[in-house]
């Protein structure tokens, strides 16, 4: 077959503009090779998987799933595989409040004793000031005491509210931001107080039912049994993906007991970009709204610093609040064993993102929610995937650089292993009960069985056993001291906990006769 030179020009010419018109095209869809961008994150930071869903206004614009739900049976994550979401569910629980107040039975500027007369604080000048804003706002004083509720965990809400009697504040009211999951606790059990119902009954009806969010719940038992839930993950050494037991933080569900999927998760964003209303109906006062995304504390500094356009670090009332490359955004990040996750929105720009993952403590979230934002609002994209796997890299190195702790030679414990067992307790804590089996010591932490393995002198290596009876081989970060009387009697157990510089000192219990 012969061409003419005319008609050669011609397909030149046609080439030409489809190859114009495709890049139009490119450049005009923000999701152009995004998939392979988010696989490319799947394979770098070695997760299990991950879903993530867009809205735009009240539609959702993306949505996917990525990697696996069971990693062994390679069952896939899809836009409706359950994960736990952590402290994502914290703008849930102060909603709650902000309808209470709307039908008049509260004012966020209450004393928080005087709503709630299970709390008490430290001392009167702590339950004279703290406020309900206080607890939304983390602005109590309080540092975190998470090891309070996640080593000693209890389904009953008046047993754990008491230990804040007990917490010592590490500054004055409002003097300084510190994230405090009691504060939310305390929150959910207003919501009870006023309503006459539990936490979990009002988050479905005042939120999954009317969002259409059929997908979600608050127990774990109904996490664990449904179909399409995730297993939940964790990262070892040396980038093997191990899963790991689900964790039930029943007692404090209201700082983040929900489970959801990215679709769900899509119509609570919905809500928030748009005044609070779902479908034309409001599900949230709309001057909450305003009050919830704007700034109440000063969480950090957080100065330009390699991204010269990213700064700002506020939190506002179950939502932190941040100046992401010129757009205003607000987001909350999620935490519990095995799952991370992240809802943000950009409400100048009504636009919602939603990641969420089954790995431990991971940075797949960011990384996903800042690559889908750089392309929705047309900004320059940054490598973050490249980021987060050098700064991984060079932590690995490091780690590898750090020494096991050695225990001193020839030593043995001060006192015949039965004279180890008894209650031991600390009332912000909890009660650490030790036994002996003739061998060896054991006890409870996070529903897990404890042997302790003797380091030296009186400290012991508390490791964890599994189902089939398996001893962890990893030495432990929290080192047990059994601490003396001056009759040389085992009178109670130091523990270094949240970052204190100082020990936690848990009495032993007088014997009962």
């Amino acid at each position: 077959m012969k061409f003419s030179l005319a008609c050669l020009f011609s397909l030149l010419i046609s080439l030409s503009g489809l190859a114009q018109v495709q890049k139009a095209s490119q450049n005009s869809d923000p999701f152009f090779h995004i998939d392979s961008v988010l696989t490319s994150v799947l394979k770098d930071q070695h997760i299990a998987g991950f879903a993530v869903a867009v809205v735009k206004g009240d539609q959702v614009i993306y949505s996917k799933g990525f990697g696996y739900r069971d990693v062994e049976n390679k069952k896939p994550v899809t836009t409706n595989t359950l994960f736990a979401i952590g402290s994502s569910s914290k703008a849930f629980t102060a909603s709650l409040l902000g309808l209470l107040r709307k039908e008049g039975k509260l004012t966020f500027e209450d004393k928080a004793v005087d709503v709630l007369p299970q709390l008490q604080f430290y001392n009167d000048e702590m339950n004279n000031q703290i406020t309900l804003r206080d607890l939304m706002a983390h602005r109590s004083g309080l540092s975190r005491y998470d090891s309070s509720w996640f080593l000693f965990n209890t389904k009953d809400r008046d047993s754990i509210i008491a230990r804040v009697k007990y917490m010592q504040p590490k500054v004055g009211v409002r003097e300084k931001w510190f994230y405090n999951n009691f504060m939310y606790l305390a929150q959910g059990m207003i919501a009870e107080r006023f309503s006459g119902k539990t936490w979990e009954q009002n988050i479905q009806e005042k939120f999954f039912t009317p969002l259409e969010m059929t997908r979600s719940n608050t127990d774990i038992k109904t996490f664990q049994n449904d179909s399409d839930a995730a297993l939940p993950y964790t990262l070892e050494k040396d980038n093997t993906i191990k899963k790991i037991d689900y964790y039930n933080i029943n007692g404090m569900g209201p700082a983040g007991s929900i489970n959801s999927s990215v679709n769900d998760m899509a119509n609570w964003l919905k809500v928030w970009i748009n005044d609070g209303s779902f479908k034309g109906k409001e599900i949230v006062p709309k001057n909450y709204i305003t009050e919830a995304m704007s700034s109440q504390m000063v969480m950090s500094a957080d100065l330009p610093d390699k991204h010269s356009d990213i700064f700002l670090a506020n939190y506002g009332l179950g939502w932190m609040i941040g100046s992401y490359r010129g757009h205003y955004l607000v987001e909350h990040g999620g935490n519990i064993n095995g799952f991370s996750a992240n809802v943000a929105f950009f409400p100048s720009d009504k636009l919602g993102i939603v990641v969420l993952t089954n790995q431990n403590v991971s940075k797949v979230p960011m990384i996903v929610c800042n690559s889908i934002a750089d392309r929705m609002l047309n900004l320059k994209p940054e490598d973050w995937n490249g980021e987060v796997k050098a700064a991984a890299a060079e932590k690995a190195l490091q780690v590898k650089k750090e020494t096991k702790k050695m225990p001193a030679p020839n030593t043995k414990p001060s006192h015949p292993l039965k004279e180890y067992t008894g209650s031991y307790t600390n009332r912000a804590y909890g009660t650490i009960k030790i036994t002996f089996n003739g061998k060896d010591l054991y006890t409870r932490l996070k529903g897990e069985k404890i042997i302790f393995k003797h380091f030296h002198y009186d400290v012991f290596d508390p490791r964890a056993i599994d189902k089939n009876g398996k001893v962890d081989t990893d030495q432990s970060d929290l080192m047990f001291n059994f601490t003396t009387n001056v009759e040389g009697k085992i009178q109670g157990i130091e523990l270094f906990l949240d970052g204190n510089e100082k020990p936690v000192l848990f009495d032993r219990d007088a014997d009962k006769k």
